[in-house]
């Protein structure tokens, strides 16, 4: 008589352990290789398996160990993402079998080979990456096969389509739900600390999710949690935005389209952003966030994203096709992208701006407070009691009466608030100053190198670290004044951006007649 098979992990006792490795966004389980149970599954490194503790199942990438300080032979190893997941003990119980291969995978082939991807198609890929189904490689493959055969429009309707079923879907039970973003690719440019306080304190709905920085020195989430907590319960969230008429959270805690939190954690390290992708990332958050009117900024310069007037009516256009597909009001602004906005790159000096402009600081960036007024009286403009045009008068009373900045701090309280001292800000204290190689008028400023280098300074992931402009197109510099000033917390920091910066300033000095011309719609 034959007995049944059994299970190996009952057999053996495999008990849970975390294992302190922040593998972003991945689930990474981890067995040694001596294990019975990686023995007797025939088990291979990079393998999809699943793991099931407590009536809990979640699938991961696996990862064989040799060492038994790390993961023992009775042991299971799960990554920091994934011991969250499970929410359990050191300890517990767990057991580990193969998993079966995504449905979506002949689709994944499919888009790779530069076929066109139907709508069952994108919704069973996302499915599987909001599902965590696919690896990173099989991630990589679908980022990199759209950005190289570039998707079609109703491509990219589908896939933002299926993003914003990906995860939850928000109703505010409101007729007018505002929103407002920029495609990105400008340091600094903060305005949405700005637009949300003022636009809330007129009294429209403004649920402001951002996510952090993908190839930036900081995102809005990112400048945010300098001043206040980000990463918001969702309950909590939606009580702020009740009570409070806005918020400025970190949008990955709100399960509002997983599955481009999951994409961008692939995006980020190939500094991939392309337009179809860039869409679908876009709309489907603020859909799913509830937003019935967006306002859209798409800046145009020589090393902005967009780079020229025809490139950028084009992503207009798509933007308005997908967005009109989804019955999302959308207000496309082309603004001016020559150079970073404000004067700070990085979490804390952007934060510095911020609040000065809020608190109508004399030393407050202009070029910050204009164009987030002009954005806000977009914004409020979609307001069926506001005539066009009006805007920007309301937006400009409310920041300078100073109702702007109680409204931002009553959502920095609601949030709950950080220990941050704008008049003293936490900056890098190891500072190098960048001076001018020449005299003459300043005619270009890069606006990727000067990204570059505040990354090399440790932004974002160090709140201090970052540049600090001194100078901006059109300013008449002398040869040994300073252009910028870079700040960093470390050594090492330090020194790369050095490195970078002797390279290339990211400034070019020459004759007014010189100055890039600038295409602007307000």
């Amino acid at each position: 008589m034959s007995l049944p098979p059994t299970d190996p992990s009952s057999v053996h006792g495999l008990s849970l352990k975390r294992v302190a490795i922040d593998t972003y966004r991945e689930n990474v389980a981890y067995l040694h290789r001596d294990c019975a149970v990686y023995r007797a599954e025939g088990f291979q490194a990079l393998a999809k398996v699943q793991v099931r503790a407590n009536g809990k199942t979640i699938l991961a990438t696996l990862n064989v160990v040799d060492d038994e300080s790390i993961v023992g032979c009775d042991e299971l190893g799960v990554s920091e993402d994934a011991f969250a997941q499970l929410a359990l003990a050191n300890g517990h119980p767990a057991s580990v079998s193969q998993a079966e291969p995504p449905e979506s995978i002949p689709a994944l082939f499919r888009k790779i080979n530069g076929e066109r991807l139907t709508r069952e198609d994108f919704a069973a890929i996302v499915r599987d990456i909001a599902g965590h189904r696919y690896s990173k490689i099989e991630l990589t493959a679908f980022v990199v096969a759209c950005n190289r055969s570039e998707l079609d429009r109703e491509e990219v309707y589908f896939l933002t389509e299926a993003m914003v079923a990906s995860g939850r879907r928000l109703d505010w039970q409101e007729q007018l739900v505002v929103d407002k973003h920029c495609i990105g690719g400008i340091p600094g440019n903060r305005t949405s600390m700005l637009v949300v306080p003022i636009v809330a304190a007129y009294g429209l709905v403004f649920p402001k999710t951002s996510s952090r920085a993908i190839t930036s020195p900081a995102g809005t989430a990112d400048t945010m949690e300098v001043l206040a907590n980000v990463e918001l319960p969702f309950d909590q969230l939606i009580g702020i935005v009740r009570k409070h008429h806005g918020c400025l959270a970190w949008g990955g805690t709100a399960d509002l389209s997983p599955a481009d939190d999951v994409l961008i954690s692939v995006e980020r390290p190939l500094a991939i952003d392309s337009p179809g992708q860039m869409v679908a990332s876009i709309l489907s958050k603020k859909i799913a966030a509830g937003a019935t009117h967006l306002v859209l900024d798409i800046p145009i310069g020589p090393t902005a994203k967009v780079r020229s007037m025809p490139e950028a009516q084009k992503l207009r256009r798509l933007f308005e096709y997908v967005a009109q597909r989804l019955h999302l009001s959308l207000d496309v602004v082309i603004t001016d992208g020559r150079q970073p906005i404000g004067r700070g790159v990085g979490p804390v000096l952007e934060a510095r701006d911020v609040m000065q402009v809020l608190e109508n600081h004399p030393d407050a960036p202009d070029d910050l407070r204009q164009k987030s007024l002009r954005l806000a009286g977009r914004i409020i403009e979609c307001s069926p009691d506001v005539r066009g045009g009006d805007g920007f008068r309301i937006a400009r009373d409310i920041l300078d009466s100073g109702r702007a900045l109680a409204q931002m701090q009553a959502i920095i309280a609601a949030q709950g608030t950080r220990n941050f001292d704008h008049k003293h800000p936490a900056l890098g204290v190891l500072t190098l100053d960048v001076k001018a190689e020449c005299g003459g008028v300043v005619v270009g400023i890069d606006n990727l190198q000067m990204a570059r280098i505040a990354r090399m300074a440790g932004a974002p992931k160090v709140q201090g670290g970052g540049v600090d402009l001194f100078v901006k197109l059109g300013d008449t510099v002398a040869m040994g004044d300073v252009l910028y000033r870079i700040h960093a917390s470390y050594p090492a920091d330090l020194e790369f951006a050095h490195q970078a910066a002797d390279r290339f300033n990211g400034f070019s000095i020459g004759s007014a007649d010189q100055l890039p011309q600038v295409f602007v719609e307000f």
